[in-house]
C-alpha cells in the first residue's frame, strides 16, 4: 500500500501537468480534443481507481506466487532479462485479458469505463475501472512463471508496464514511422476506441502490436474513416461510480427479467452486447445506429461552475494526495473510511456535472460528517503532525464547497459570468 501511494505522488502530477499541457497545445493549435467536464471525469475515475489499489480491495483467487513455486521450470539470474521477460509476459497477459473484455459480456464490465468517453485524448487514459474485485487471471502469466521471474519484479514492473499506456491516448500524433510495425502508437488505439464498424473491436495490444498482428485483431487506420469515440450504447453520465457497474446492472436486470431459464445463465458469457430475445423486445436500450450524426452527452455549465469544477479537482487532488502519503500515519481502519471519503466526493461531484439537481444533498451530508469527525477527533486524519492549520482550513473548505453547490444546484441553472480573465478562459470555455 504504502509503496503504490507513494510511486502514485510522483505519478499523479506528472498525469495531470501533461493532461493539462494537452489542452494548452490543443487551444493554441486551434485543435482542441478536451472537453473541460469530460477530462474532470476522467480525472476523478482515476482518483477512484487509484484510491482502490492504493487501499488494496482486490482479492486474487490464485496468485502469481503459487505459479511461480509449482510450475518453474528454471530460474533466470537477477538481471535485465528478468525485467524483460517480466515485461513482455505482462504484455502477452494483457492483450488477453483485454481482448476478453471485448469478447463476452460478463468481463465487459471491468473494463467499460474505460472507453466510456466520447472524446479521446490522454485525460481518458486514467478512466480505470473500480469494479474489479476477484483477480482471475494471474494464470496468463504462466510464460513468466516457466521463466522463474519472482512475483516481487512482477510487482515492479506492473505500474511500469500500465504507466506506459498513458501516452498513446491523443489525436495530436498522427503517425510514428517505422514504431507503428512495434509499438501501439496513438494511431493503433484510436482504432481500438472507435465505433466505427470498420475498426470496432480491434487493436488490443497495450506495448507492443505485434499480438495484434499475431492473432489477426489489428486493423490500420484509415484517413478516410475519422474515428468516432465511445461506446455504442452511450453511458450518458460523467459520474464514473455509476459507468463502472452499469453494465453489470443491466445484465442483472436481463437475467430477471428474461423467461428462458437458459438464458438466464448464460447470458454472462455471451458475446459482448448479446440479450435475450424477449428482453431486446419488452425493454430496448438506448444504441447508436448512425456513429457519425448522433448528439454527443453534454450538459450545460456556466464559466463560474466550470472554475469551480477546476477549484474542486485541484482539493480533490490535494486530498487524495495526503492519503498516499500518509498511509502509515492514518492508520488501517482509518485508511478505509478517508478512501469512502474519497468515494463519495467523486460521486457528489460528477452527480453536480450531471446537473441533478439533488446533488446538493449528498455534498451537505459528506461535508456535515466531515466536519463531525475533525470537531471529535480534533484532527483531519493526523494533519496535526503536519500543521495545525490544515483541520480548520479543511472545515472552510467543505463549508464553502457545500455552499457552491447548493447555489449550482438550486439557483444558477446556466448563468454566466460577466468578466473571465484571459487566463481563466482556457480552462472554463471548450
Amino acid at each position: 500500500m504504502e509503496t503504490y501511494g507513494k510511486i502514485l505522488l510522483i505519478a499523479m502530477p506528472a498525469f495531470l501537468l501533461l493532461v493539462l499541457f494537452e489542452k494548452w497545445y490543443g487551444w493554441k493549435k486551434g485543435f482542441e480534443t478536451v472537453n473541460t467536464l469530460d477530462m474532470i471525469s476522467s480525472l476523478s475515475s482515476g482518483v477512484t481507481n487509484s484510491t482502490k489499489d492504493v487501499l488494496g480491495l482486490s482479492i486474487v483467487i490464485l496468485s502469481y506466487g503459487w505459479f511461480v513455486d509449482h510450475l518453474a521450470i528454471m530460474h533466470v539470474q537477477n538481471s535485465i532479462w528478468l525485467y524483460i521477460i517480466a515485461f513482455i509476459s505482462l504484455d502477452f497477459a494483457g492483450y488477453w485479458v483485454h481482448r476478453l473484455a471485448h469478447s463476452y459480456n460478463f468481463f465487459w464490465n471491468n473494463h467499460i469505463v474505460h472507453h466510456s468517453s466520447e472524446e479521446y485524448n490522454l485525460a481518458c487514459a486514467l478512466r480505470q475501472s473500480i469494479s474489479v474485485i476477484f483477480r482471475i487471471y494471474t494464470f496468463l502469466l504462466i510464460p513468466a512463471a516457466l521463466f522463474g521471474v519472482p512475483a516481487n519484479v512482477i510487482a515492479v514492473v506492473a505500474p511500469l508496464h500500465l504507466f506506459a499506456q498513458f501516452w498513446y491516448h491523443t489525436r495530436h500524433i498522427k503517425t510514428m514511422g517505422w514504431l507503428e510495425h512495434i509499438i501501439v502508437t496513438p494511431s493503433h488505439h484510436r482504432v481500438h476506441h472507435a465505433i466505427n464498424p470498420e475498426y470496432l473491436d480491434k487493436n488490443y495490444g497495450q506495448i507492443f502490436i505485434i499480438w495484434d498482428k499475431l492473432f489477426g485483431t489489428y486493423v490500420q487506420e484509415q484517413d478516410s474513416i475519422p474515428a468516432v469515440y465511445g461506446i455504442t450504447r452511450p453511458v450518458q453520465t460523467w459520474n464514473p461510480i455509476k459507468i463502472n457497474f452499469m453494465h453489470m446492472w443491466l445484465l442483472i436486470k436481463d437475467a430477471w427479467r428474461t423467461k428462458n431459464w437458459k438464458d438466464k445463465f448464460t447470458i454472462w458469457f455471451q458475446p459482448l452486447g448479446w440479450r435475450p430475445a424477449d428482453v431486446i423486445d419488452n425493454y430496448p436500450v438506448d444504441k447508436i445506429k448512425d456513429v457519425y450524426h448522433f448528439e454527443k452527452y453534454n450538459t450545460p455549465a456556466s464559466p463560474a461552475m466550470k472554475l469551480y469544477l477546476w477549484i474542486q479537482l485541484f482539493c480533490m487532488l490535494l486530498l487524495v494526495s495526503f492519503l498516499f502519503g500518509n498511509i502509515a500515519g492514518i492508520g488501517h481502519t482509518n485508511i478505509f473510511i478517508y478512501g469512502a471519503f474519497i468515494f463519495v466526493q467523486v460521486y457528489a461531484l460528477t452527480e453536480l456535472m450531471d446537473r441533478n439537481k439533488n446533488a446538493w444533498i449528498l455534498e451537505a451530508l459528506k461535508n456535515i460528517l466531515c466536519i463531525y469527525w475533525i470537531a471529535t477527533t480534533g484532527d483531519w486524519f493526523g494533519s496535526n503532525q503536519l500543521s495545525t492549520a490544515i483541520a480548520p482550513a479543511t472545515i472552510v473548505y467543505f463549508i464553502a464547497s457545500a455552499a457552491a453547490v447548493y447555489y449550482f444546484s438550486t439557483i444558477e441553472k446556466n448563468g454566466k459570468m460577466k468578466q473571465v480573465s484571459a487566463t481563466a478562459k482556457l480552462f472554463i470555455q471548450d
